[in-house]
This record gives structure tokens, C-alpha cells and sequence, in this order.
């Protein structure tokens, strides 16, 4: 549940950010999971906490 709550949060911000669907927000953070091997839920609350999308 928390994992759920935390990849919408993450959705949130890039449709917020880049004026973007759902379905594109989450096809974006799918693409950058796999793009930078690593975890969606990672990812996520990487997004969610720092507003950085990409891997430091």
C-alpha cells in the first residue's frame, strides 16, 4: 500500500511538472527504472523526496 501511494505521489509531481497524463507519468518513471536499473518504488520515492528524477 505504501508503495502504491508513494509511485501516485511520484506520478503527481511529473504531471504537475510536465503537464503530462497519468498513464504518461508513469509510462516516464517506468522507462527511467529500467533506463537506470533500478527499482520503480526507488525511483519513486527518490522523486518524491528530493524532486530529482534521474540517479545521483
Amino acid at each position: 500500500m505504501a508503495t502504491r501511494q508513494l509511485i501516485g505521489q511520484a506520478q503527481g509531481i511529473l504531471m504537475e511538472r510536465h503537464k503530462i497524463t497519468g498513464d504518461q507519468a508513469l509510462a516516464l518513471l517506468v522507462r527511467h527504472s529500467q533506463q537506470d536499473n533500478i527499482k520503480l518504488r526507488e525511483l519513486a520515492e527518490r522523486l518524491v523526496l528530493s524532486g530529482e528524477l534521474g540517479v545521483a
